[in-house]
């Protein structure tokens, strides 16, 4: 994909570390994500992704280092907080409010935005997801796998994200599912939004992303664009089992 930096970023992580008490799990990475991009963070299982994206969402705190958002120092700021300013979250394993129903979850997720917003941003998803309509009254933990995964990616555009977080969305879904979730990334990204990927899945994550950073260990150790990366020898080697 073409680089389409340009002015400043959206988002700017600086020098940021991050522990959980003594054990130092971020250990002071910078990245930076642009309007209309799709950037991609990918590595090993406990390389510290997840923990990136919740430090940036504002539900874990740096001891060091900042988190700017549109230009705007984030640190300390809530994630209720962060919804307001334009940062969706869309978790790790779903985190769906299994009991409530398809619609009560996405009117969960515009909690934020003015009561005479909700109906739109309810008809802008039904679109987008078009099986969620058909399930809108249906108890969400009933949900297929791969429903679920919609739903939480649904309810986390709710709120008219400029920058939507997505952690680890093909995770546990069948092969034909992970490709829907994908073509559905894409057609958000074709769509205007702004995109920060963590993904196990390395080779479908730097298909899609205009760019890519590697983690290991709580350090960033490559970065560029994601094409490169996905023809680079190391890169190959240690997430395409190639």
């Amino acid at each position: 994909m073409s680089d389409i930096r340009s002015g400043a970023p959206l988002l700017k992580v600086n020098d940021i570390h991050v522990y959980y008490g003594a054990i130092h799990a971020i250990k002071g990475i910078s990245l930076e994500v642009y309007d209309n991009e799709i950037v991609t963070l990918i590595g090993a299982n406990g390389a510290g992704k997840s923990t990136t994206l919740n430090t940036i969402a504002g539900l874990l705190h740096p001891r060091q280092g900042t988190v700017e958002l549109n230009g705007a120092n984030m640190n300390g700021v809530s994630a209720s907080k962060m919804v307001s300013r334009g940062l969706s979250l869309c978790p790790e394993g779903r985190r769906i409010f299994q009991q409530m129903t398809v619609r009560e979850n996405l009117e969960m997720g515009a909690y934020s935005r003015p009561v005479t917003e909700i109906d739109a941003s309810l008809e802008d998803v039904f679109q987008r997801f078009p099986r969620l309509k058909e399930r809108e009254k249906q108890i969400a933990g009933t949900l297929s796998g791969g429903e679920q995964q919609m739903l939480a990616m649904a309810r986390a555009l709710m709120s008219h994200p400029r920058l939507l977080m997505l952690d680890e969305p093909s995770m546990g879904l069948a092969p034909i599912l992970v490709e829907q979730i994908f073509d559905i990334i894409s057609e958000l990204h074709e769509g205007g939004v702004t995109i920060l990927l963590v993904e196990q899945n390395a080779q479908m994550a730097l298909q899609v992303a205009d760019r890519a950073y590697v983690m290991e260990t709580g350090l960033i150790t490559m970065q560029g664009p994601a094409e490169e990366l996905l023809h680079n020898d190391a890169v190959q080697k240690a997430y395409l089992g190639s």
